[in-house]
């Protein structure tokens, strides 16, 4: 009978295990440290991509094939310079031939394919095909590609990944008049970092993300110039702002050589301007176009002449009219009455009425008159 591979080596820890142990236990033990590399457990796969060819001229077509990402993930490839699998893209994007950079779409077991063109990057080679997710969980794998006939430098002496933030970031800035009427808000990510590298650190590239509640980061590459020698800090300041209208509860984040540094939470107040103005412009132009109604109303309806202006042209005067007011008595003053008049000798007794003459001054007969007797 064939012995089981690792029975000899197991011989000595089965003299030395207690008799006193069930024998259930004794050989579950005996089974479980008798197991070879075959019963371990499968490893999970992870984000895996591979190329049709590790060698190709400029400008000639590679198929890049993915594995293991997240199912209807957005992927977007790129080939670019100055850089390897292990350090990632020193530049940036700004080494790569975004010109030329394809996207692609998971399929539900996340895997994919997508022909590539090997466009020459703006920066030397080392080249990798750069294959990171554009929306939701940050997920980057490059994969190293060689370009005959692009130039080739080694890499710069100091990479990614010896910078440390030494304080606390924080939010520089303040809104205006105009974020208030729904300008971009816009704020200075200031912090402090460190070389804890031997060589000097230049122009490092930072990823720069914005998060709005629950969503994912956007990230964006923020280049800041200048060196950091080895053992020393300095002072790093990075604008950024948000699209139009923004407002809520915002996350920004910091990143350098795939590594999170520091978040910053951020609330962006909403743009009360803009709610005022559409208030105001719903009851502006509803009243100016009633007020623009009424006077093409005016002006199209028929003239209707009025009645003071009828009678000036067909030559009617018009009656006089006289207005009386009423007689205001007057009080009679305190004091004896006043005394009779004395009486006329030529008037009328007391108790009769004079009579008056049965013409006018103006009918009275002339002398003139042609029938006078």
């Amino acid at each position: 009978m064939k012995s089981r591979p690792g029975g000899a080596a197991l011989a000595p820890l089965r003299a030395g295990l207690p008799a006193g142990l069930p024998a259930g236990l004794l050989a579950g033990l005996l089974a479980l440290l008798s197991a070879g590399p075959s019963d371990a457990a499968p490893m999970v796969p992870g984000h895996s991509v591979a190329l049709s060819r590790s060698e190709v001229a400029k400008g000639a077509d590679i198929t890049v094939t993915g594995k293991g990402w997240r199912p209807g993930a957005l992927l977007m490839l790129l080939v670019c310079g100055e850089s390897n699998p292990e350090l990632g893209v020193i530049g940036g994007t700004n080494s790569c031939a975004n010109a030329d950079g394809q996207a692609v779409t998971t399929d539900d077991k996340g895997s994919f394919s997508k022909v590539l063109v090997a466009a020459p990057p703006p920066k030397p080679c080392p080249c990798v095909v750069h294959v990171a997710t554009v929306q939701g969980e940050q997920a980057v794998v490059d994969t190293e590609l060689k370009i005959t006939g692009h130039p080739e430098e080694p890499l710069p002496a100091s990479g990614p990944g010896k910078l440390a933030v030494l304080t606390e970031p924080r939010l520089d800035g303040s809104g205006s008049l105009l974020t208030w009427f729904g300008a971009p808000p816009a704020r200075t990510l200031v912090f402090t970092v460190g070389n804890l590298g031997s060589g000097p650190v230049k122009d490092p590239v930072f990823q720069l993300g914005t998060a709005h509640g629950v969503f994912a980061p956007q990230w964006e590459d923020r280049q800041w110039k200048g060196t950091i020698q080895a053992g020393q800090k300095a002072e790093i300041r990075l604008d950024f702002e948000l699209s139009p209208g923004a407002h809520g509860d915002y996350q920004i984040s910091l990143q350098y050589a795939k590594k999170l540094l520091a978040t910053e939470p951020w609330g962006v107040d909403r743009p009360w301007g803009v709610t005022l103005f559409w208030i105001l412009l719903c009851l502006v132009v509803p009243a100016a176009v009633f007020r623009i109604g009424m006077v093409v109303v005016d002006r199209l309806r028929p003239r209707v002449p009025r009645r003071s202006d009828q009678a000036r042209h067909r030559g009617v005067r018009l009656p006089d009219v006289t207005v009386r007011l009423p007689k205001v008595r007057r009080t009679p003053a305190e004091g004896p009455p006043p005394a009779a008049p004395a009486p006329d000798p030529g008037a009328a007794p007391h108790g009769t009425t004079a009579a008056l003459p049965w013409f006018t001054p103006d009918s009275a007969p002339s002398e003139n008159h042609p029938n006078r007797p």
